[in-house]
């Protein structure tokens, strides 16, 4: 029996992204690396032919992608905040924090897991610090529990 497939929540940005990806991966990634297997036959044996295993691997790997990638698009959930209240922490909202132990003033916008990126300050809706603010409010104190201990902050603005 198949595991049911897990629900992918997708802003619109989001969404757009994952669609540009595969369609790259289908139409470009696809093409090259084909013509590298292609290339690589040409050296000889491909028993010993480390070109053709590097470009096999490479298939691989993107095939595994492209499936990974319709399956998410098949099973996304894309989140309207144009009906959120706005004054609630949802998915897509930007929110600017006060971290109450240094005083550090942060912003995260909440994400579905696929677009989550750190360095973006982009924070998934299933970690510790997206979850625990979902529902939140301009105002209020949030207590968070992550791997170096516990965190509080204080919830100074939310944006949609």
């Amino acid at each position: 029996m198949a595991e049911a497939e897990k629900q992918t929540i997708l802003t619109p940005e989001g969404l757009r992204k994952l669609e540009e990806e595969l369609e790259h991966l289908k139409t470009v990634k696809r093409k090259e690396i084909a013509e590298r297997i292609k290339a690589s036959k040409e050296f000889g044996d491909i028993s010993e032919n480390a070109e053709y295993e590097d470009a096999k691997n490479d298939q691989a790997f993107i095939e595994g992608r492209i499936l990974q990638l319709d399956q998410m698009l098949r099973n996304a959930k894309v989140i309207d905040n144009q009906h959120a209240p706005a004054d609630t922490i949802t998915v897509g909202a930007t929110v600017r924090l006060k971290d109450m132990g240094s005083g550090e003033e942060i912003s995260y916008t909440i994400v579905g897991s696929p677009e989550a990126d750190p360095d973006q300050d982009k924070i998934s809706n299933e970690s510790p610090v997206g979850r625990a603010l979902l529902g939140r409010r301009n105002g209020d104190t949030v207590d968070v529990q992550v791997p170096a201990g516990k965190m509080k902050f204080r919830v100074l603005k939310i944006s949609h």
